[in-house]
């Protein structure tokens, strides 16, 4: 895909929706970090669900810590993994205590240290919470990022790299937003949705034109 696409894509995008959010909800840095941590494999909707339970009275690390592994497994059952996750959960919140008075760090090495935080629990944070241009590269960013041929790749890096290195600087601190939920609501795994989409054009998955004859014809 040529520069002038990739433009194209991101300032419709940008126009469509010009901020972009996660839709995971939290109040601080420190919730962002435990709902990311709790969305692996799971989705936010069902990670809102179970946050909304403790979120109210657990605010910080030391909250968290207070709370221990048995009770946040109660508030968190809902979602996949959760017991795993409650026990990286308050490692974490411990390891945040211990090694950075109980804040956030701005730094990727100190946050990709913390039990149940890899790369993309990482770039979301630093793009969220402290408005780095990053790339967390999820599914619907690797699907989407693959099948526009926006940014191509066999594994999560490679697409990230590619995205870092050809979206235009711009669009770079939203691009990631706009893309998950392009492929969380429109460029949908089973059946994308091409008749609805604003980047129709500029699209290069072979598949879309017929997708969108289809639903011109369910239509009629």
């Amino acid at each position: 895909m040529n520069a002038q696409k990739r433009h194209r894509i991101f300032s419709t995008l940008a126009e469509v929706n010009p901020d972009p959010k996660t839709e995971l909800e939290h109040g601080n840095a420190f919730q962002l970090v435990i709902a990311v941590l709790l969305s692996a494999q799971t989705t936010d909707k069902a990670v809102n669900v179970a946050t909304r339970r403790f979120f109210p009275f657990v605010k910080t690390p030391h909250d968290l810590v207070a709370l221990g592994v048995s009770q946040l497994e109660e508030h968190i059952k809902t979602i996949g993994l959760y017991r795993n996750k409650a026990k990286n959960a308050v490692a974490a919140a411990q390891q945040l205590i211990d090694l950075h008075g109980g804040k956030v760090p701005h730094d990727r090495a100190a946050l990709e240290a913390l039990p149940g935080v890899g790369r993309k629990t990482a770039n979301v944070v630093l793009n969220e919470a402290f408005g780095e241009a990053t790339f967390a590269v999820d599914t619907h960013v690797f699907r989407v990022s693959n099948r526009m041929k926006l940014a191509p790749g066999k594994n999560v890096d490679e697409v990230e790299r590619k995205l870092m290195k050809f979206t235009p600087p711009e669009f770079l601190k939203s691009a990631h937003h706009w893309l998950i939920l392009h492929g969380r609501y429109v460029c949908t795994a089973r059946s994308p949705k091409c008749g609805d989409c604003a980047v129709f054009d500029d699209c290069e998955f072979a598949g879309r034109i017929k997708i969108r004859a289809q639903a011109t014809v369910d239509q009629d």
